[in-house]
């Protein structure tokens, strides 16, 4: 027989407990839609860097004719930077959303990307450090075509900071492929 404790816990109410217990599980299950606001901020910074890819854009363009050829392909990355940035938030809102808040319903949807619903938490961090080491990587091309503006201990810290980017990435690529091979077995 249990002990029923100082208050005849569980004793006394056997049912109270697991009442308490669903109740509580619920409430914490209901919590996740504390998440959806984030998500919602974070739809509303996508529009911020679409004022700035189009600032970008009227920059590029308006200097097209005097600019020369490396100014160019810096506004093309800058161009390119922000639509990775984009595309990363549109993978952290959507794959967030649906392993932490809810299933989206996208039979409505014919041209629902395939990779939509598919991606698990262990796949969005993986996707989450590839975005980065390209953005990282983007910038670092754009310091090293403006080279004559940074000194070599600014562009020792950018390749550092990359470097550090790609090897956290390895390690966890290296660290999933372990532990979904110690799942497997």
């Amino acid at each position: 027989m249990p002990n029923p404790g100082r208050f005849g816990w569980p004793g006394r109410w056997p049912g109270l407990r697991d009442m308490l217990e669903r109740g509580f599980e619920r409430f914490l299950f209901a919590c996740r839609w504390l998440l959806a606001p984030f998500y919602a901020a974070l739809t509303v910074t996508l529009l911020v860097l679409l004022v700035r890819v189009l600032m970008e854009l009227g920059h590029v363009v308006s200097h097209t004719l005097e600019s020369t050829e490396s100014q160019t392909i810096l506004g093309v990355l800058a161009l390119v930077d922000l639509t990775f940035t984009a595309s990363l938030l549109i993978i952290v809102i959507f794959s967030g959303y649906e392993n932490f808040v809810s299933k989206f319903d996208h039979t409505d949807h014919k041209d629902w990307p395939t990779w939509m619903g598919t991606i698990d938490f262990s796949g969005l961090k993986l996707k989450l450090i590839s975005s980065i080491v390209a953005i990282s990587a983007i910038q670092l091309l754009k310091s090293f075509l403006d080279v004559k503006n940074y000194s070599d201990r600014d562009l020792a810290w950018l390749v550092g900071i990359h470097m550090v980017f790609v090897v956290s990435g390895l390690l966890m690529a290296l660290t999933d492929r372990l532990s979904a091979g110690h799942h497997e077995k």
